[in-house]
């Protein structure tokens, strides 16, 4: 199922969302990029290595995204069985975007109160990451990038709940591995680049072109969404499908005679 309701790609619609999102993650996980960086010793701060460290925590980040996509989505098949359900779902997942777009646009930070529904699980996983520290192993970094990807952030519900919409396990895996891969460059950006670039990305301007772009993005799934429910639930349009059914099959209309 395509949450979107359209022909655009839903893995190119994930990756885009992680793109614009860059503002929130600069702001949310730059702090801790910077932490994980300074605390490799310096005698051990190689650009090669340092670069190697820094892939490996967004490797362990992003596969812990598509894991817990995965679950989600799975999740939603249950949901699916419900009578109205996949209809409930895709509104869903448009709501959640357009609140993702607040959030990042700084308008509303209703999100935030879905941020400290996950505290309570990263309450269990902070400890397991500090033991990590400090990092000077490719495998320890990994390690580390797959409990900081369980870190409670509304940007990343966004995106599961259209993972939930899915209702495919598959599926769920790829949104948020692809998610997970556009937020990667504000991530990886590093130096004189970070500063540009995170100046960039945390302008207003910047901040609200973003959040313009998803919103029009989840009013056009929404659009497509309830026209396609609007169809499903129109009696004159199941009437059409049976005559025309009945058109392409003349056969099957006299088999009873």
């Amino acid at each position: 199922m395509n949450p979107t309701g359209l022909e655009l790609p839903p893995l190119a619609a994930a990756f885009v969302f992680g793109l614009l999102g860059g503002a929130h993650c600069i702001g949310m996980c730059g702090g801790i990029m910077s932490a994980l960086t300074f605390a490799v010793p310096p005698s051990m701060r190689q650009p090669t290595r340092l670069a190697g460290l820094l892939l490996g925590y967004n490797l362990g980040r992003i596969t812990s995204y598509m894991c817990a996509g995965g679950l989600i989505a799975l999740l939603g098949t249950m949901i699916e069985i419900a009578p109205g359900a996949r209809l409930a779902l895709q509104v869903l997942a448009a709501v959640m975007l357009i609140l993702m777009a607040l959030y990042i646009a700084n308008w509303w930070k209703g999100l935030l109160r879905l941020e400290a529904l996950g505290r309570h699980l990263w309450r269990h996983l902070e400890p397991m990451g500090k033991r990590l520290m400090p990092v000077v192993k490719l495998p320890q970094a990994v390690a580390l990038g797959a409990v900081w990807g369980w870190l409670p952030c509304g940007l990343v519900y966004s995106m599961l709940a259209w993972s939930l919409a899915t209702a495919d396990p598959i599926q769920g895996i790829l949104l948020m591995g692809a998610f997970g891969l556009g937020t990667l460059p504000a991530l990886l950006a590093t130096g004189l680049v970070a500063r540009q670039l995170g100046a960039l990305i945390r302008h207003p301007a910047t901040r609200t072109l973003a959040a313009l772009a998803i919103i029009a993005f989840a009013l056009w799934q929404l659009w497509g969404v309830l026209s396609m429910g609007t169809m499903d639930h129109d009696p004159m349009n199941h009437d059409q499908m049976n005559h025309d059914q009945m058109e392409q099959n003349p056969m099957d209309g006299h088999s009873g005679h």
